[in-house]
């Protein structure tokens, strides 16, 4: 069985005020063309599909037209809601959806019930988990902690349960959204943190034959059988230097894999330039950076004058103008960004506690500090689920 893999679309989603939306539209067309042209079998989408819970009205556009040309080619879909979607609004109209063989799955309880398919060799089972919110699905899945390893354990065991249930030889997919250990993170993934611990382990997915992951913008390996397909278009410089591709995956009659990388359309390339603003102007090894969106850091000490607009005659593109002046460490003057970089909230605001009193927290401060932060995401992720 042929599948295509990919996942976090984002769509609505702008690159530094940028729209995507023409370059989220000739992605789709992109992948109706290669789902047709390479003969797939069933797509699969990993989550974000939107970017926000209550997506622009284009977006639903895109998200619509891309829906009616898979169930126009025949081609079955398996979808999952992301971190970034609302699950309630993403699986509004499933049960009707699902007649034109697209298979939206957004509830929780649905983990082990899967979409049947088959080929030559026999039934697939493909296994849809949609983003799991520890805090919101912890008693619904019967676990004791609140943590993504724990509710992400109790769903694949639910599937497994399911599966030692179906005919011998039957082989598994599962779609999930989560952070795997090993996977290499970019700056435009929302942190999934729930107790300063966000990643789950690549084992949790044992006994199935493939699972297409979501939730990281790289394209990467985990496993032979665990693979992140990654998003489509670039979201932050970042991922300067990632290529953005789609996942080709042949299921072999045993479960053999044999995965390969479909490149997706490039809006316009990316580039990280940086350096005293006359060099970055006159140095002939950037030319080939002129036609790129670009993030320009001056490392000038003193801030030039104008330098976004003399930036802008030589790189048009340019979308983010950061300073790092030429300091020493030890500077008092390195700038708020320098100082914080790396730095998590929680982090952010033991390090104000220790400016403000001349000591940091102690063990009790740092875990209610903690706790609070944890308070606002989980009400955060309640009032998204609530829609």
């Amino acid at each position: 069985m042929r599948l295509l893999h990919t996942s976090d679309w984002h769509l609505g989603r702008s690159f530094h005020r940028v729209s995507l939306l023409d370059a989220q539209a000739a992605f789709l067309d992109h992948l109706v063309a290669v789902a047709r042209e390479r003969e797939v079998d069933a797509v699969l989408v990993a989550g974000d599909i939107y970017d926000r819970a209550i997506p622009p009205l284009r977006a639903v556009e895109l998200f619509d037209a891309a829906l009616h040309r898979l169930a126009a080619a025949g081609v079955p879909t398996v979808m999952i809601s992301g971190n970034h979607d609302s699950a309630r609004r993403l699986g509004v109209g499933a049960g009707l959806i699902e007649r034109a063989g697209v298979h939206l799955r957004t509830d929780p309880a649905g983990a082990g019930t899967p979409v049947l398919l088959a080929d030559a060799h026999g039934p697939v089972a493909l296994y849809g988990l949609p983003y799991l919110e520890p805090a919101l699905v912890r008693e619904s899945f019967g676990v004791r902690k609140a943590s993504h390893a724990a509710v992400l354990g109790a769903a694949m065991d639910r599937v497994r349960a399911d599966l030692a249930t179906r005919p011998h030889g039957t082989r598994s997919v599962v779609l999930a959204h989560a952070f795997v250990a090993g996977g290499l993170p970019s700056e435009s993934e929302r942190d999934i943190t729930v107790g300063g611990v966000q990643s789950v382990p690549a084992g949790v997915f044992d006994g199935v034959d493939y699972a297409a992951l979501g939730h990281l913008h790289g394209c990467q390996t985990v496993g032979e059988r665990v693979r992140y397909s990654g998003s489509p278009l670039a979201y932050s410089f970042s991922e300067v230097h990632h290529r953005k591709t789609m996942w080709l995956v042949d299921l072999g009659p045993a479960g053999e894999i044999a995965a390969e990388r479909i490149d997706c359309p490039v809006p316009r390339p990316l580039a990280r330039i940086s350096g005293r603003l006359d060099e970055l102007l006159a140095d002939p090894a950037l030319a080939r950076h002129e036609d790129a969106w670009v993030e320009a850091t001056l490392t000038d000490p003193v801030r030039p004058a104008e330098p976004m607009a003399r930036l802008a005659r030589r790189f048009p593109h340019t979308l983010s103008l950061l300073f790092a002046p030429e300091r020493a460490a030890d500077d008092p003057a390195r700038s708020y960004a320098q100082r914080l970089r790396d730095r998590d909230d929680r982090q952010i605001a033991e390090d104000f506690v220790a400016h403000v009193r001349g000591a940091g927290p102690d063990a009790p401060e740092r875990a209610t500090l903690a706790e609070a932060f944890e308070t606002v995401r989980i009400a955060a992720a309640e009032r998204e689920a609530a829609g």
